[in-house]
């Protein structure tokens, strides 16, 4: 900077105009708020010429201090005035700038917190809810601590049944000891060993007619290995009106082999006993993808319900009949995929889950 602007004389009405010209240009030159801070100073700060005039006026005679104050206040202004406009310019292209390099693309994958997956059991028995629900049939549930009656007396199981005894029922009470001898409860509670009981509450509840599916999850003390777990899943269905017979029954369970199988799945029945159904079938499906080549796998059980149970249910069995059938829901998930091991179920690994393509489904 030269001496004679430096030295610059509040009267010098050339010399401001330059000084504001320069201010001006300098400020719109600048490409940053950096370089307009340095620019700032330059022209407006302390050392500025500008600033350096205004000083001198308190020296001035007083007629010639009104002409400088008019002066010195109409450049000052007009720098202040510049440097705003450039201020207000570089702060928006900073916040352009910024929004351009920090936009964020919604369409663009980016890592999340996985979801999780819904076990493929939840979501098989979701389905079969639904086929059930579609035929008209409605979905019942029942208490998994059940009362042994309802779990075996109502279906017509005897007392003396291998199935009562505690190596294959999980018993909460039921032998009490008094006096130092042991009496039998009349409060037996038990871990359900099948989904049956549900029947014998919702036929006491509703009556008949009744059409009824009842998936959900059952006990037995069966150790865990690759085809038992003491914890597993079932569905039941009952239908119980007037004239209905085995033909009624077959149908039924061929329409829901070839909703869980495929189009070329159907069943067959063999003779069996259960205590709660008369007669009693085991059920075989015809199952395409069986390995070595198509055949017949055992799936469950079935037959028509037996009068003993209606009766112990309040419904005349001279009046209505009725059929009954369950499966495995385990058994039915391992045909579908090809699953070797039911330990693989039960690990609570999500990518057993994510294999079924159940991400986020029901979570």
């Amino acid at each position: 900077m030269s001496e004679e602007v430096i030295g610059l004389s509040p009267l010098d009405e050339a010399g401001i105009a330059a000084a504001v010209a320069a201010a001006q240009a300098a400020f719109a030159q600048a490409s940053t708020l950096e370089e307009l801070k340095v620019a700032r100073l330059a022209h407006s700060g302390d050392n500025a010429p500008i600033t350096f005039a205004n000083t001198q006026i308190k020296a001035l005679d007083k007629a010639d201090k009104p002409t400088a104050g008019k002066l010195m206040g109409a450049a000052r202004k007009a720098i202040q005035t510049a440097l705003g406009e450039a201020s207000a310019r570089l702060e928006a292209e900073a916040e352009a700038r910024v929004l351009a390099e920090e936009k964020v693309d919604v369409t663009a994958p980016v890592r999340r917190t996985p979801q999780g997956a819904a076990h493929p059991l939840s979501v098989l028995i979701s389905d079969i809810s639904d086929f059930f629900v579609g035929m008209g049939w409605e979905i019942a549930e029942g208490p998994e601590i059940e009362h042994e009656w309802f779990n075996f007396d109502a279906l017509n199981f005897g007392s003396d049944h291998p199935a009562r005894q505690m190596q294959d029922t999980f018993y909460i009470c039921g032998v009490e000891q008094v006096g130092g001898a042991d009496f039998e409860s009349l409060t037996s509670l038990i871990m359900r060993t099948h989904t049956s009981p549900v029947q014998s509450h919702e036929m006491l509840r509703r009556g008949a007619p009744l059409y009824i599916a009842c998936p959900g999850k059952t006990f037995r003390t069966d150790a865990l290995d690759a085809t038992h777990t003491p914890v597993f899943h079932q569905v039941e269905g009952l239908a119980v009106d007037k004239g209905l017979t085995m033909a009624h029954l077959k149908g039924t369970l061929d329409h829901f082999a070839k909703a869980m199988f495929g189009p070329q799945a159907r069943t067959r029945l063999r003779p069996s006993f259960f205590p709660f159904t008369e007669p009693s079938a085991e059920m075989d499906l015809w199952f395409p993808q069986k390995k070595g080549g198509p055949g017949w796998i055992e799936w469950g059980g079935c037959g028509m319900v037996n009068p003993n149970v209606l009766i112990n249910a309040g419904i005349d069995p001279q009046e209505y009949t009725g059929f009954a059938f369950g499966m495995g829901l385990e058994r039915t998930l391992m045909l579908r995929h090809g699953i070797a091991d039911m330990r693989d179920m039960v690990e609570g690994d999500e990518r057993f889950s994510l294999q079924f393509g159940t991400r986020g489904r029901g979570i």
